[in-house]
């Protein structure tokens, strides 16, 4: 039989769609929205009805019906702590994203353009990975401060869908491997697959481990305490400057890995250094997540957009090789990893989870 997935990925100023046809991509669109298009709207929430009317105008444009979709997924966004999956989404999904319980953010529109389209229609609707996954052994939660736990939030989708990926190329199941995803973007989360469960990584949202192109990376509490204070920024001044405005955009003025390679080819020294200094802090991330799995070790896998730069892999590659073979998988391809998340469903791979049934990861 054939299926017509939807796939939507909501963006800060952006909406990705795709339609599959069971595993197949057959149409993709990126629809811009410019500053004076969302100018009217308060809240990320308050885009909802603006952003169906686009999906629906564009299903029109290439002349697909409505009535023909069969599925629906949308981008997860940020909910309570969940073990990876795909999920059902629900009326307990949907009333925690619209009031933002656990935060405001674009890609708490996907789940709710789906559930509304999915009303509509008596089809399905899913999330797959959101970045709220959580498999945390309890070991890996600890602080040294009680009132402080360790949480989970990191490119998830990208994470497991590679990790699948190649299990697939392994003749494997990726519950047999143990694994180390490193993914290299905007921020960079690098995480420990321990068969199917990623029992530890870096908070990559708050900017932990290493720096990234926008992120300042883990830095000494004191430092940076001393730091907060003698600047007088207020914590909305200094959360947007740790985690927007710092990294590789701090030092050299952008966030483009092919400016900042160009550079390097010009003779740029502080870029090659700058470049170098995280591809380091990078390797000693998987070092740690190599710990973490008592050196047992099946693949590391690098992704993200930054892994098309050949120099920074190659730096990466050079210090962790010795740890296991590495596999680089670039892109985020997060389209494609969301119908196939679906499908696995459809096809009866995989259960979907109901939110909210199964318990919660605290």
């Amino acid at each position: 039989m054939q299926h017509l997935i939807l796939v939507i990925n909501p963006g800060s100023t952006s909406t990705k769609l795709a339609l599959y046809r069971n595993t197949e991509q057959v149409n993709y669109v990126n629809l811009h929205h410019s500053n004076e298009e969302l100018a009217p709207y308060n809240t990320i929430v308050d885009q909802r009805a603006f952003r169906e009317e686009l999906i629906e105008r564009w299903l029109g444009e290439i002349g697909v019906p409505l009535s023909s979709l069969t599925t629906l997924v949308g981008r997860g966004g940020l909910l309570a702590p969940i073990p990876g999956g795909t999920y059902r989404v629900n009326e307990t999904m949907v009333r925690q994203l619209e009031q933002a319980q656990y935060g405001s953010h674009a890609s708490n529109l996907g789940a709710l353009l789906a559930y509304d389209l999915s009303v509509r229609l008596n089809i399905p609707a899913y999330i797959v990975d959101p970045v709220v996954v959580d498999e945390l052994m309890p070991v890996a939660r600890k602080t040294g401060l009680p009132q402080i736990k360790r949480r989970s939030i990191f490119h998830a989708l990208n994470h497991k869908a590679n990790a699948k990926r190649l299990a697939v190329e392994l003749g494997r199941r990726y519950d047999e491997l143990n694994l180390i995803v490193a993914h290299l973007g905007g921020g960079i989360s690098v995480g420990a697959h321990a068969r199917g469960q990623v029992v530890d990584v870096n908070n990559a949202l708050s900017g932990d481990g290493p720096f990234s192109p926008e992120r300042s990376g883990s830095i000494s509490p004191r430092v940076l305490i001393d730091y907060y204070f003698h600047t007088g920024m207020t914590k909305a001044e200094i959360m947007r400057k740790l985690i927007g405005n710092s990294g590789l955009v701090a030092h050299l003025g952008t966030n483009d890995g092919r400016e900042i390679e160009r550079r390097i080819e010009e003779g740029d020294l502080a870029s090659r250094l700058c470049l170098e200094a995280m591809a380091y802090q990078v390797a000693k991330e998987i070092g740690k997540m190599s710990a973490v799995l008592s050196g047992e070790v099946d693949r590391i896998i690098l992704t993200g957009g930054l892994a098309y730069s050949a120099l920074l892999v190659s730096e990466i590659c050079k210090r962790v090789e010795y740890i296991a073979p590495v596999r680089v998988l670039p892109g985020e391809n997060e389209l494609e990893a969301l119908a196939f998340g679906a499908w696995r469903v459809i096809n009866g791979e995989e259960q979907a989870r109901d939110y909210g049934a199964e318990g919660v990861n605290r």
